[in-house]
C-alpha cells in the first residue's frame, strides 16, 4: 500500500506524474511503500524517459487525476 494525495493506492490503479511533462502509468507494484513502478503500454513521452514503457517514481511525487 502506498498513499498518494492522501489516497491509498493499490497494483492496478493509475496515477500521474511529471517527467518532463505531466504524464500518468498504471501501479505495477509498490516497492517500500513509498515508490511506484508504472507503466504505459503507449510508452511515456519526454526527454528523460521517452519511449520507455515502465518507470519508478515516488509516491510523493504522484498525484491522482
Amino acid at each position: 500500500m502506498a498513499l498518494v494525495d492522501g489516497q491509498r493506492v493499490k497494483v492496478g490503479d493509475w496515477v500521474c506524474f511529471k517527467s518532463d511533462i505531466e504524464q500518468s502509468g498504471r501501479i505495477t507494484a509498490i516497492l517500500n511503500g513509498n515508490r511506484l513502478v508504472l507503466e504505459n503500454p503507449n510508452g511515456f513521452q519526454g526527454d528523460y524517459i521517452g519511449g520507455l514503457e515502465t518507470t519508478m517514481q515516488s509516491a510523493v511525487d504522484c498525484w491522482i487525476e
